[in-house]
């Protein structure tokens, strides 16, 4: 029985880089990522959710062009602010106040193994595929199926491949534009993620149980940070 070569795991990734604030696909696509604040219903009136509804729809109806929307939850690990509440306790001249900060620490300890604690972030996926001209195409087949007639002018193929790529992502950043703009309209805060940013996005995606967010302070979870 022949052996099965098993794929490589990159493979099964569809990424090929991120640069440029961009995350380039193998197919050619392009795609940017704008992370989006969270709206607490529960607090506002009837009327402003109706108000925000509408506006969602507008906002919806005035892209020509097909988004991604994407909820993500990442579990938060809370060790090291129950540690720094142990260093207190032990800082504290106060007895009193030793006692409240372990009983405080006791409560949130238990809370959390009995209750996940998880952040959530909104993300709007931008893409942008370049179109393929059939004309040139043939004429790429044609000169791979027949080497002499390519008259070996690399540099200027570079040079064409590259410009294109500067008009990809020049029309990229416009539709991004687009949608910060029309969520900042319904009153959200919208940014596009940097490389940095995207790049720890997408290891968590791969990787979701080795990447539960560290919080110092209590006051993260709250902001979300």
């Amino acid at each position: 029985m022949a052996n099965k070569q098993l794929a490589n795991t990159q493979d099964l990734v569809e990424i090929e880089e991120i640069k440029d604030n961009t995350v380039f696909l193998k197919n050619g696509g392009l795609r940017q990522v704008v992370m989006v604040s969270g709206v607490n219903t529960a607090l506002m009136a009837e009327q402003e959710i109706e108000a925000l509804s509408a506006g969602y729809i507008n906002f919806l109806n005035g892209l020509d062009f097909q988004v991604q929307i994407i909820i993500h939850s990442r579990k938060v690990n809370i060790e090291r602010y129950l540690s720094g509440l142990e260093s207190r306790i032990k800082d504290e001249p106060s007895a009193l106040l030793q006692s409240q900060i372990k009983e405080y620490q006791e409560f949130i300890g238990g809370f959390v193994r009995e209750n996940s604690i998880m952040e959530k972030s909104f993300l709007v996926i931008v893409p942008f595929s370049p179109i393929m001209i059939s004309g040139k195409d043939a004429i790429s087949g044609i000169s791979s199926l027949f080497p002499f007639l390519n008259k070996g002018d690399k540099t200027k193929k570079k040079a064409e491949d590259d410009t294109g790529i500067k008009e990809d992502l020049e029309q990229l950043v416009q539709r991004t534009t687009q949608i910060v703009e029309g969520l900042s309209v319904m009153g959200l805060e919208a940014i596009p993620l940097e490389n940095q940013a995207l790049v720890e996005l997408f290891y968590n995606f791969y990787n979701p149980e080795t990447t539960e967010r560290e919080v110092e302070n209590i006051e993260d979870i709250k902001k979300g940070r």
